[in-house]
This record gives structure tokens, sequence and C-alpha cells, in this order.
């Protein structure tokens, strides 16, 4: 695969046992003796556990290792957990979370803190019947270590970047996008092809959408064949090693009108200004904002329907949110997209979109590398 990274992801060192380390201090800080984590992608984070079913028990009081902490899962996942966890005590019982809970005193874990935003109220009455624990609410504290990629995490997400990319290149050098050919069509290629390169699957369901459908920004593929003069919005992306990558590029079949020619040099006007203002210490509003005001200048802001770009990694959309309501502070290591569009019902509509890396001084790494000048195709 040509302009990818030399190193599958899948290669790379394991680091989850700094991050459990990093966790630790977090839960400290929170008055806590331990974290109860059951939300399974914080699972995966900081175990490296890829099955349905696993919980991690982490003691706040551990200051050398793991050795308070434990894993859970049950036994459809012994053999799996050995591999995938091997540096953690497991616990093999169905009832995972309870299992742990009430192994939790005797671990010296009595304020035991717990995914409130992941755990059902059933879940939390039955943690609750647990002896010699205290349950205390601690939403976010995972969230708020998986914000900023580690380098592993990045290498996974400019591998999966790469996949993408040289799916795309090679759809359109195969001829895979033509006359007659329909959305759907295109978009199981495109998976194909990501999943041919070394992909897990996509990262999500394929947006592709032909002409008018161009200008619905969320577009399930369809029957709708491509014809010439048709705008071709793809959005899509490939899984690596857990991690997601995502991508939008606009495409038009044939010499695009001139209508076709200023949207596209309006969003990629807009889609440049975003990326240039990711830096550290940013506000992502003001990210937005600097996307938003070509497009708002031009009298194009109101057919601009959504948030400049969101986080990426073990969830397609995970935080800092880029919006005009958004809170959030960019910080060296996030790793965002920046996503401008404007849709014309009835018309068509172009968004292009990158996957970045927010940088600790200089220029964004921009992780997708497919051309984003205006392609005409034939």
């Amino acid at each position: 695969m040509t302009g990818g990274p030399s190193t599958s992801a899948r290669s790379l060192a394991r680091p989850q046992a700094a991050r459990r380390e990093a966790l630790r201090a977090r839960v400290r800080d929170a008055g806590l003796d331990g974290l109860l984590v059951t939300d399974l992608v914080n699972v995966r984070y900081l175990t490296g556990f890829t099955g349905s079913n696993g919980a991690l028990l982490l003691a706040a009081t551990d200051h050398d290792g793991d050795g308070a902490s434990r894993f859970g899962t049950d036994g459809r996942y012994t053999t799996q957990a050995a591999a995938e966890v091997p540096d953690l005590p497991p616990v093999i019982e169905r009832s995972t979370a309870l299992a742990l809970a009430a192994r939790a005193p005797a671990l010296g874990i009595r304020r035991l803190g717990f995914e409130s935003d992941a755990v059902t109220v059933d879940a939390h009455a039955a943690l609750a019947a647990a002896e010699g624990v205290t349950l205390v609410r601690a939403p976010g504290l995972v969230a708020q270590l998986r914000v900023i990629k580690d380098d592993v995490e990045v290498e996974a997400l400019r591998w999966a970047c790469a996949i993408a990319d040289t799916a795309l290149t090679d759809l359109v050098d195969a001829g895979g996008v033509r006359a007659g050919r329909t959305e759907r069509e295109i978009a199981l290629d495109l998976e194909f092809r990501m999943r041919a390169l070394g992909a897990d699957g996509p990262s999500f369901d394929s947006i592709v959408a032909v002409g008018p459908n161009s200008a619905i920004p969320h577009h399930t593929p369809t029957d709708a064949a491509l014809r010439p003069g048709d705008l071709l919005k793809l959005d899509f992306g490939a899984l690596v090693a857990g991690y997601h990558s995502d991508m939008t590029r606009t495409l038009v079949l044939g010499r695009a009108a001139d209508w076709q020619r200023e949207l596209y040099a309006l969003v990629h006007g807009a889609q440049a200004a975003g990326c240039a203002a990711v830096e550290a210490g940013a506000p992502a509003a003001e990210v937005d904002a600097a996307s938003r005001e070509p497009i708002t200048a031009a009298g194009r802001g109101p057919e601009f329907l959504h948030g400049l770009g969101h986080g990426v990694g073990l969830q397609i959309h995970e935080a800092p949110a880029l919006s005009a309501a958004s809170k959030d502070v960019l910080e060296a290591g996030m790793v965002i997209t920046v996503e401008p569009g404007v849709y014309l019902a009835g018309r068509g509509g172009v968004r292009i979109e990158d996957t970045l890396v927010v940088p600790g001084s200089g220029p964004a790494e921009t992780l997708t590398g497919f051309t984003k000048d205006l392609v005409e195709i034939g």
C-alpha cells in the first residue's frame, strides 16, 4: 500500500498498563479507592479486551503495577482474555461487574466509583447491593484520558486513514466511479477494497450520495445510479485495531458545471481555513467560526447544516466537539475532523473532510491524503 505507514497498528506495543496508571491518579484525585469500568469501549482502551462482556476493577491503591486490580469476563472468553489481557488477574463469572464489585472490599476498595454515564438504573440497583462498598458516581474519568491520543493510537489512526486513501484511489483508478453504477455498488466496492487492504471493516456505514442525494448530509446509499454531471459525495473510513478513520470527498462525473465549481471552491476554501485554525489552545468554537465565516459571507450560512467536526478514535464520534456551541478547547494530541459542507436541496452538496492531529507546535498533521482538488472523472 503506497503512502501508508511502514508498519501495521496491530504490531505496536501494548500501552494499556500506562493508561491504567494515568487513570489511577485521576481516581485518587476524585477521592475514590477504585473505579469499576463497564463501558466496553473504555474497557478495551484500558485492557485491550475486544469481547462483548468485560469489566475492569481498577484499584487506586495500587502503587506498583496492578496488584489489586482485576479484569472480569465470562467463560466464553477465557482463552481470548488470557491472550488479550495477560497482565491482569482474571475473574471469570457471567455477572462480571457484580463479581468484581463483590471482591472490591477484600482488595481494599470501599469507595468505589462507577461509570454513571454508562450504567443502567437496574444495573446500578444490583451493584448497590454489594456489601462493604459505597458506590460513587464517577462519569467521564476514562473519557478525559481518551481525548488525548498516545503514539499507539495515532499510529492506528494513521494506518486506518492510509487504507481509506488507497481504497478511494484504487476505486477511481479502476474505473469504479462511472455512469450507471449505483450508490450501493460504490459503497460495497469501497468497503471491499478497505478490507482487502487490511481493514477490519468500515468505520461506519459508508455514505455514498449521487446527484441531488449529495445535498443530504447523512444519506444512506440506495439504488440511485450515477449520471454524467452528477456530484458524488463519499463519506467513509476504515477500522483498524478498533480505531476509526473518517474522510469525505466530493467528486464530479464529467465536466463540472459552473455552479458546482463555485460551490466546491467555497467549501474547499472554508475547509482550508478550518484546518489552518487547528492548534493547541484554540477554542473549538473559534475553529468552527474560522471555517463557517467564508460560507456565511457568501450567503450560504443556512446551508452549512452541522458542526465543523468531532474527535475520532475508538469511536467514530468522540470529544471534542467542533461547533459554534462547543466549550471544548483543543489540546495537543487530540485527533479531530474538519468537515464543512454546503447543501443545496434538490441540486447537490459538497463536503470535504480530513482527519487531523492537533499539534504541539506548527501546523496540524493531516492523516487523510486523497487530493482535495476538484476531481472530474471522465
